[in-house]
């Protein structure tokens, strides 16, 4: 009967209000929906070989907001994005590939932000891409976000080179990806194809690596310049008591293109 009622821009935010009042408490605070909550909910897979390899990004937590369900990678990139980005201040062309939820609902309603969402799995974007393969001319985007989807390709590198070109020089963009702490070097291995091979070894049924602590130098290898954040160093992302409850190990992997040319 609601659903007749009320449209459908309007069903999550009052679903966020009933959820607010009843899991109100002052232990975390989610940035994304502005709640403060007594608990966390699970998120993530309770895998052998994501606690062996110690996999940021991935592995069983209390991570996953009550409200809105925003996840601590969420949480992380949205407060990156606020306080280190002009995203929410100036006109922009955003690229977001595999578009976050919360981050999706937050961005199409800024008036600044020209608007794109993209995944190889239309149902729920506005265009569908292969990022080895993008439909758009060089120079195209201002920024671009692309979380946890390098993991699933396997020619990351073409890729990688692809969301370069399309980024105008200047811009940036932010590449998240599971990154183990134990891994010197990004492991893969061919040979494991089946969704259930990929799972015992990479951790995730469609994952094709376990990246290492290469990761870095491998987007420099296809042309970015990387910054490293981390934000465990500046108070406003929740000090030592953790707030907003993010992992305390995750790195912003901030990309820009050189405004010089590629080939100097």
């Amino acid at each position: 009967m609601l659903k007749k009622v009320i449209p459908e821009e309007y069903r999550p935010d009052i679903k966020h209000f009933f959820r607010r009042i009843f899991y109100f408490g002052f232990k975390y605070n989610c940035p994304l929906c502005h709640s403060s909550v007594r608990c966390m909910f699970p998120l993530g897979l309770d895998l052998p070989v994501l606690n062996e390899k110690k996999i940021i990004g991935g592995g069983y937590r209390l991570a996953m907001c009550p409200v809105c369900g925003s996840s601590d990678r969420e949480r992380l990139l949205y407060l990156f994005l606020h306080q280190r980005t002009n995203i929410f201040s100036e006109n922009i062309r955003l690229l977001h590939i595999a578009p976050e939820k919360n981050l999706k609902r937050i961005f199409a309603r800024c008036q600044n932000i020209n608007y794109l969402t993209a995944d190889i799995n239309p149902e729920e974007v506005m265009v569908k891409m292969d990022v080895t393969g993008i439909q758009y001319p060089d120079d195209t985007f201002d920024a671009i976000i692309c979380n946890h989807v390098l993991e699933h390709i396997i020619d990351d590198s073409k890729a990688m080179k692809e969301l370069l070109r399309v980024l105008k020089p200047g811009g940036w963009a932010v590449l998240e990806v599971p990154v183990s702490l134990t891994l010197e070097k990004t492991f893969e291995d061919a040979t494991v194809i089946t969704p259930e091979e990929r799972e015992k070894v990479f951790g995730q049924k469609d994952h094709v690596r376990i990246y290492g602590k290469d990761y870095p130098q491998r987007l420099r290898e296809s042309g970015f310049v990387v910054y490293e954040f981390k934000w465990k160093d500046y108070p406003v992302f929740g000090g030592a008591h953790n707030k907003y409850t993010l992992n305390k190990d995750e790195v912003v992997y901030f990309c820009t293109k050189s405004d010089a040319p590629e080939n100097q």
